[in-house]
């Protein structure tokens, strides 16, 4: 099945090109089927590139899902065009009275920025909160991981010291559980953050299922027991480039960044990087739908109710 978005939005045509089915909203409305509501809370800069690369892994499920951008507040931003964000951005006062089967908050270059000092560190709160009351699962991205945990489980902020960059081979804890399911005992997986997810301190400190780590890493997948937050550190909607251009920026900048861990072929910053996550993010995404929202979320999303979730 397809992913409905809008028709005019730039990843419409950028999908298609990859063959990958995408509906209009003509023809989703002539269908009698009750899609997944998911809510993409997009907080990197470069937005249209980011909402591209997460609907591209949604595509690959069998469920119809409609997807609603939502924008944390209404700043305007050097990085994307103001009528694309008040063409195909809601504020969060457009949805709040809402339910939605699932929402995904995506990351944001915050790793070195204490939480109390990020700007719209209020708004994230309320969001985070009024999801446990109307989304059914709540999927947590890099940055979004290390604030959730904040919020869920009051974990204090955690950095590295130095830039954790690359792809790096992980091995998953329990081949049963539904996240993981269909997961080959290791795979890879991108990484660009500061934050420190140390399997030890999660065990210690949360009662989260541990269901991926890396040696180099750490954790990479987490979720609570009924599944109604799961969380990934890393990145697996990356393009094959997106390291490569965070690299080249920073050089730019006079950071001196190390070259991305296992990316370059040869570690040859002038070589051709081979993507070598695809399989495992579209997995693990399609596996979200299903397990997490599709399984346990109401057909009747105006019933929505807390407890009416297991943590089978």
């Amino acid at each position: 099945m397809p992913i409905k978005i809008p028709d005019r939005l730039p990843a419409t045509d950028i999908l298609r090109s990859e063959n990958i089915f995408v509906m209009t909203e003509a023809r989703a409305a002539s269908q009698g089927i009750r899609p997944l509501k998911v809510l993409l809370l997009n907080l990197m800069p470069k937005k249209i590139e980011t909402e591209t690369q997460f609907l591209r892994l949604l595509s690959n499920s069998p469920l119809q899902v409609d997807v609603e951008l939502l924008r944390i507040d209404n700043r305007p931003t050097k990085n994307t065009p103001q009528e694309h964000l008040d063409t195909f951005y809601r504020q969060f006062e457009m949805v709040k009275d809402r339910n939605f089967d699932g929402l995904i908050v995506t990351g944001a270059p915050l790793g070195l920025v204490q939480f109390e000092d990020v700007l719209y560190w209020e708004e994230i709160q309320l969001i985070m909160n009024w999801a446990k009351d109307h989304v059914t699962s709540t999927l947590f991205v890099c940055w979004a991981a290390q604030a959730g945990l904040k919020l869920l489980y009051d974990l204090p902020k955690r950095t590295r010291k130095e830039k954790l960059s690359g792809v790096y081979c992980h091995r998953i804890h329990d081949c049963h559980h539904p996240v993981l399911r269909g997961f080959d005992d290791t795979f890879f997986a991108p990484h660009s953050r500061y934050a420190d997810f140390s399997a030890d301190y999660l065990n210690k400190h949360t009662d989260l299922d541990i269901l991926a780590t890396s040696d180099q890493a750490g954790v990479y997948l987490a979720a609570t027991k009924d599944k109604r937050n799961v969380f990934v550190t890393g990145h697996p909607e990356y393009d094959v480039d997106t390291l490569h251009h965070e690299f080249v920026r920073d050089s730019g900048q006079g950071m001196e960044p190390t070259i991305p861990v296992n990316y370059y072929p040869n570690d040859d910053v002038n070589s051709v990087p081979v993507a070598s996550w695809r399989s495992h993010g579209h997995l693990l995404f399609s596996n979200w739908l299903n397990y997490c929202v599709y399984q346990q979320t109401p057909y009747d999303l105006a019933h929505f109710s807390e407890a009416s979730f297991t943590k089978d």
